[in-house]
Formats: structure tokens, sequence, C-alpha cells
């Protein structure tokens, strides 16, 4: 049986489609998926491969994106750190029935190994610090405690002067998601709906979003296979509820429709109602497995 990583890499650009294609031609045919964000001003880009295969594809992605961009005109909603701003290693471990089986501890060393590889191969070769998350702490406490409390684990005391730094890390399958609410809902409401929606297994922030403002509740299910897309829709639903009737504007507001940024396992795919697909926002073709099969990586062969 091969280990797969996945490396879901986040970086600050997603106005200029020919960065984001000259990003996504650095990783090759290993870049299974990419999601840009105008208004987050945000690019993921979801690679997958053997170990050995994984790391160079991604070195030679961050290696671009910190000649390309630079975080200083930087603009957009989401919290950064640095231009490749987020980098995590999932494994994928592949069971005999060639079927991606994504979650367990046994795979999770393979992806520590690989993201401590990371960080000292980008301290060493891109001078770009590095800070940790996984095991020892989480992402949002990475970022709260950042260049405050938290020095970082690889690479110069202090930030690059063009890409910052990148939290690197190792963890399970998680979905990022988001839902968009009724045109002129403020951010305050997202704010509060976000607020009581967070959870051990649910990260929520409220965000205005674009021109006109549009707000939404962006989450990421951080234990999927308990709390997944469905779920997480009818807490906000349900905190919506509970929210409006107090909201001072008395508008009727109500979720408008979902996102899912990058791919989700099948598992948690097949585990809603395909009746729902649709109001969740969820595909077949967005699944790691389907990507995985359509790239010739199922069963772990390049």
């Amino acid at each position: 049986m091969e280990t797969l990583l996945e490396c879901v890499v986040n970086v600050s650009e997603g106005r200029d489609a020919g960065v984001v294609s000259e990003l996504a031609a650095a990783g090759g045919p290993l870049v299974l998926d990419i999601h840009s964000d105008p208004d987050h001003n945000r690019s993921v880009l979801t690679l997958a491969g053997t170990i050995d295969a994984l790391s160079e594809a991604v070195r030679a992605l961050a290696r671009r994106a910190v000649d390309l961009l630079d975080l200083g005109p930087h603009v957009g909603v989401h919290p950064r750190i640095g231009v490749l701003d987020v980098v995590p290693f999932v494994a994928l471990a592949m069971s005999p029935r060639r079927s991606p089986l994504l979650l367990g501890e046994g795979p999770l060393p393979a992806a520590v190994r690989a993201r401590d590889a990371f960080a000292a191969w980008a301290a060493a070769e891109l001078a770009l610090p590095c800070f940790l998350y996984g095991p020892e702490r989480s992402l949002p406490e990475l970022r709260r405690r950042a260049w405050t409390s938290l020095e970082p684990d690889f690479g110069p005391a202090t930030p690059h002067p063009t890409a910052g730094a990148a939290a690197v890390g190792a963890r399970t399958p998680l979905v990022a998601y988001n839902l968009w609410l009724s045109p002129g809902a403020d951010l305050g409401l997202a704010r509060r709906v976000a607020a009581g929606v967070r959870g051990p297994a649910l990260r929520a922030l409220g965000l205005a979003v674009g021109e006109g403002r549009r707000v939404q509740v962006s989450m990421n299910l951080v234990d999927p296979d308990r709390l997944g897309p469905g779920a997480a829709h009818d807490l906000v639903v349900a905190a919506l509820r509970e929210e409006v009737p107090r909201y001072e504007a008395r508008r009727e507001v109500e979720v408008d429709y979902a996102e899912l940024v990058g791919l989700l396992p099948r598992s948690v795919l097949e585990a809603e109602p395909a009746a729902r697909w649709g109001l969740l926002g969820l595909h077949e073709w967005a699944t790691i497995e389907a990507r995985l099969e359509q790239a010739g990586l199922d069963g772990g062969r390049l």
C-alpha cells in the first residue's frame, strides 16, 4: 500500500489569472484543482502525488510564488501572513481497492515529515520564515501568535521583504465551504452567525466581500466526517432564524447559495443525500477521488 499526499496551497493572488496560471504550470500535472476568488484575492491550488513527486511540485510552485508575488500592495478580505500563505500536507492512504481512505492516524506522520522537510527547504532556499501547525498548534492559533508570542519554526526571525511568511501544516482532510447570505445582509449579522456556529469541528468567519459588500459565512469543516456541509448549512440556517428577529434592518435574510472551495472526500459527499447536493453546492467531480482518478493517480500510480 502506497501513501499519497495531498497539498492544498493557498496563495495570496486571486485576481490576475495569468499569474495564477503560471503558478499552476509550476506545479505541473499534479495540480488537480484551482479555485480563485478575486475578492479574497486568494487562490487555492490542490496538488496530489507520491511523497517525492509532490514535494518537488510544491517546491517549484513555492519558488514561483515567491518570485512573482509581493505581499506589500496585496489587498483582500482573507487573513494572510504571506504570499505563500498556507501550505498544508494531507496524507491520502490507498486501500487495496484503490480507493483513497482519507482519515486515520496512520498516514499523518508522513504528512508531518513532508511538512517539516518543505519548511526546512523554504527557509534555506527562499529565505522564507515558516511557522508550523498541526499536532503542535492549530492554524487559528498560529495566525493569532505569529510575530508576537510565536517565532518562526524555520527560517529568518523577520518577514521576507516581499513574501512575508508561510504557515506550513500537516493535517487530515478538511472542507473549505462558504455560505453567502441574501443581498442586503450586513457584516454584523454574518459575524454573529459565524460566532454562533463556531465549534471544535467548524471554524467560521463572517466576511464582507466585493464591491457590493455581499456577506458570507466562510467556514473550514475540520472534521467533515463528523460535521459535513449539510450540517454546517443547517447550523447557519438555524442561527439566521435566531438572529434575524433581532436584526436591526428587519430584512428577510437567508442562505443565498453555497460555495465549495477546492475538493472534498467522496465519503463526505456520499454522506449527504444526493437530493441536497445542488442546494449544498456539491458535485461528484469535486471529490478528491474523482480528480485522482482523472489524473491517473488512483492506486498510487503516477
